[in-house]
């Protein structure tokens, strides 16, 4: 008969234990370098990894102004232009 420790408890989960957190942690220390480079760290003070009740990763912004979220959604769009801007010069032209 297997020890205790040699069966799995599902009692003795941790979060921890699996790639999903650590996932989710890297995810939300990638968001927070560069919400910080950004100028806005103080702006997300609830951003944060989690897991949901079946173990799959999540990062938590919390809640934020309406103005950071203008702020948010003016530097995502930036960064779109951009990256089509480069694909346009990736192009060759015909």
């Amino acid at each position: 008969m297997p020890s205790d420790e040699e069966r799995p408890d599902a009692a003795r989960w941790s979060p921890l234990d699996t790639e999903e957190w650590y996932a989710a942690r890297a995810a939300a220390t990638s968001l927070r370098e560069v919400l910080t480079a950004a100028g806005m760290a103080r702006d997300f003070p609830y951003l944060r990894a989690d897991l949901n009740a079946f173990g799959h990763g999540l990062i938590d912004l919390g809640r934020i102004s309406p103005a950071t979220a203008e702020r948010l959604a003016e530097l995502v769009r930036r960064a779109l232009l951009c990256e089509c801007d480069a694909d346009d010069t990736r192009r060759p032209s015909n």
